[in-house]
C-alpha cells in the first residue's frame, strides 16, 4: 500500500520539484520564509500584531460585503454563529457566546479573522482590512464608538466584558494565557 501511496503522491504537480527534507524523501525543506507565513498569532498583550489601522466606519463596509452574508447585517447570526449581543447571558439556561459576551481578549477577535475569515477565502484580508472588521465588530457589541479606530497599541487595550470569566489553568508545568 506504502508503494502505491507514494507513487500517486510523486506523480502530483510540483511534487517533483519539491526539495526532499529527510532520509525518506518526503515534503520539502522548511525555510524562515515558510515559517513566517504561518507565524502570525497575535497574544492577549498585543504581541504579534502587525502594523496597520481599521476604522469602525471602514469596517462596517468591509462587513456588509464580506461578513453579512454569513453572520448577519448587525452580527446577529444567520449561516454561521452570532457575532453580538449576548451580554448577561452566559449564566442563563440558553447562554449566547459573542464576541462581545464570552471571548476575553479582543486581539483573540484579530487573529481569528486574521486566520480563518471570510469562510471563502481565509487570511485574504490585508491588516488594515482585519483591524477594521475587527472594530466594527467591537462596535456592533457595545465596545467601541463610531468614530473609533484600532490598531496594534489600541486593540489590547479594549476591556472585552468577560475577561475575568475564565480561569487559569491550575498545572505548574502551564504557561498563563498571554505568556
Amino acid at each position: 500500500m506504502v508503494p502505491i501511496l507514494l507513487s500517486i503522491a510523486l506523480s502530483l504537480p510540483g511534487a517533483a520539484a519539491a526539495e526532499p527534507a529527510g532520509a525518506l524523501g518526503l515534503g520539502r525543506r522548511v525555510t524562515p520564509e515558510v515559517i513566517a507565513a504561518w507565524d502570525i498569532d497575535a497574544r492577549p498583550d498585543g504581541e504579534g500584531l502587525p502594523q496597520g489601522r481599521g476604522s469602525v466606519r471602514d469596517g462596517a463596509v468591509l462587513f456588509a460585503a464580506r461578513c453579512a452574508g454569513c453572520h448577519g447585517g448587525r452580527g446577529e447570526g444567520a449561516a454561521a454563529e452570532a457575532l453580538a449581543g449576548g451580554r448577561g447571558s452566559l449564566a442563563t439556561a440558553k447562554p449566547l457566546r459573542t464576541v462581545g459576551s464570552f471571548w476575553p481578549y479582543a486581539t483573540t477577535l484579530f487573529d481569528y479573522v486574521r486566520r480563518a475569515m471570510p469562510f471563502d477565502a481565509p487570511q485574504s484580508l490585508t491588516p488594515d482590512e482585519t483591524y477594521a472588521v475587527s472594530a466594527y465588530v467591537l462596535h456592533l457589541n457595545g465596545l467601541l464608538t463610531e468614530e473609533a479606530s484600532l490598531d496594534a497599541s489600541s486593540l489590547p487595550k479594549v476591556l472585552m466584558p468577560n475577561r475575568g470569566g475564565f480561569t487559569t489553568d491550575p498545572r505548574p508545568d502551564v504557561p498563563p494565557a498571554g505568556r
